[in-house]
């Protein structure tokens, strides 16, 4: 595996493709996308439907391999890695945020947030620790024994970011994470995301919405497959 030369480069992505196959057409979903990301930097991916911002988001998740190209992961070429480092990096390196929650609806909050941890073989006095502390993080200590049914879509929404967060990633992978709240709700849920950077996270942050991508530090704008521009603080890149 190659190591990056910079030690603050936490994503490295160079000229990656995904070309999918639809009986006799070809779809090309990514063309040529480079981007950086460093440690602790709160970055947005925004662009319209279609515009090839979910299949990125995937590639840098490792829930999908590009067509071409090299994605570097904490210095380490994603492609060189084994079935058994992928599952490492996807259950704790990432902790991913979906817009629909995906909550077991006959678990409670608490066990929900506990179900990274029994994949990673956490005994149970360390997964009952990990699993409150996530809780308490997101505010949700109070509402840990109440099922996804009991909970307003925001409450939803923590319960799955404190899941995502159980086993101490350094990344955050958000897909629309505001999508199906209202605005009082997804701007309580943006809040909590800038806390969770304020602690050292790196948060990357799919959306389509531009008042959601001004909270980042750094917008990167893409469209049909194609990084368009960067924005960081007002600056255009």
């Amino acid at each position: 595996m190659v190591v990056l030369p910079s030690d603050n480069e936490i994503i490295l992505a160079v000229n990656l493709t995904k070309i999918y196959q639809l009986d006799k057409q070809q779809v090309e979903a990514l063309r040529g996308v480079s981007l950086t990301i460093t440690k602790n930097e709160f970055v947005a991916i925004m662009g319209p439907s279609g515009s090839g911002k979910s299949t990125l988001m995937n590639i840098l998740g490792c829930l999908d391999t590009p067509t071409s190209g090299e994605y570097y992961l904490k210095g380490k070429l994603v492609s060189a890695m084994n079935e058994d480092e992928l599952a490492y990096i996807r259950n704790k390196e990432i902790g991913f945020v979906f817009q629909v929650f995906n909550l077991l609806p006959r678990a409670n909050a608490f066990r929900n947030v506990e179900l990274p941890l029994i994949y990673a073989g956490a005994s149970k006095e360390e997964r009952e620790e990990k699993a409150r502390r996530a809780l308490e993080m997101v505010e949700m200590k109070d509402r840990m024994h109440h099922l996804p049914a009991e909970l307003s879509g925001g409450e939803r929404q923590r319960v799955a970011i404190a899941r995502a967060l159980v086993n101490d990633p350094s990344i955050l992978l958000a897909d629309e994470p505001t999508g199906n709240l209202d605005s009082k709700t997804g701007q309580e849920i943006l809040k909590l995301f800038h806390k969770i950077h304020d602690r050292g996270n790196t948060i990357i942050m799919v959306t389509h919405d531009r008042e959601v991508a001004a909270h980042a530090q750094k917008i990167i704008y893409i469209r049909d497959g194609q990084i368009e521009k960067e924005e960081r603080k007002g600056v255009w890149l």
